[in-house]
């Protein structure tokens, strides 16, 4: 989340090397992300080759919005 949260939109291999963790753990956090509708995936190629790309949606960005609130006020800053 935090990751997505400050782009646009990313592709799943520059996610996953960024939080460093395998592509299956990465693609068992999208898919219950995605579930809960905070992350968009998006399916396409470049060239040849087959990309996916994750961005967050609206209730994503706001979701975390208000999960660093509540780690905020845990951390009485």
């Amino acid at each position: 989340m935090a990751t997505l949260a400050s782009v646009d939109e990313a592709e799943f291999r520059v996610v996953r090397d960024r939080v460093e963790i395998s592509d299956s753990a990465l693609s068992k956090q999208t898919r219950v992300l995605e579930g809960a509708g905070y992350v968009k995936v998006r399916k396409g190629h470049v060239g040849k080759w087959p990309r996916t790309w994750l961005s967050l949606t609206k209730a994503g960005r706001k979701a975390y919005a208000a999960h660093l609130e509540a780690l905020r006020a845990i951390a009485g800053s």
